[in-house]
């Protein structure tokens, strides 16, 4: 179906993004270990970078670990039902998720619309930077977790009326990996 090929490329980009996401937070962290310890002069900036970079790097793969089933789960009973009763739980789970991600989706675009008209500013550190990034990253990685949750949702109701999982499902490369 389209919409799974599509959230799952729109998917694929935001998680390669928070994979790349990581050279910086490395770079940024070696950089001041090496400058309070070594040089003894610590960054005014390490910390800030830091936290806005792994909070993006983790809201950007939410969508891939919702995708290839990596979120946490507890399957007491779920384990033991059949591919029906599976896509009922998912079902209803997908859409009170759904509803909350697409809530948390509206509030963040409004946070980093204002951010960026306001020129907010952390206020954390003497370096102070604007927040609008980082919201905005925040907002891409509901936003594509939203779309992730409607295409879960598309599959599990194929599955609820045939009793057949998805074929894209079954296609899918590096599933628990």
């Amino acid at each position: 179906m389209m919409i799974i090929r599509v959230a799952g490329r729109i998917t694929a980009f935001t998680d390669m993004l928070a994979a790349l996401l990581t050279i910086p937070l490395i770079a940024a962290l070696v950089y001041e270990v090496f400058s309070r310890y070594v040089l003894d002069n610590p960054t005014f900036w390490a910390y800030e970078i830091s936290y806005m970079l792994m909070g993006s790097i983790f809201v950007l793969a939410m969508g891939y670990a919702l995708k290839i089933r990596q979120h946490v789960s507890v399957d007491l009973l779920y384990g033991r039902f059949s591919p029906r009763g599976k896509a009922v739980v998912d079902v209803l789970g997908y859409c009170l998720f759904g509803t909350a991600v697409w809530w948390m989706t509206v509030e963040l675009y409004a946070s980093a619309t204002l951010a960026f008209q306001n020129g907010e500013v952390t206020g954390k550190s003497a370096w102070n930077p604007v927040v609008w990034p980082v919201y905005t990253a925040w907002f891409v990685g509901f936003l594509t977790l939203g779309i992730q949750v409607l295409a879960e949702l598309v599959k599990s109701t194929v599955t609820l009326f045939t009793g057949k999982t998805s074929e894209t499902e079954e296609k899918e490369p590096g599933v628990g990996l």
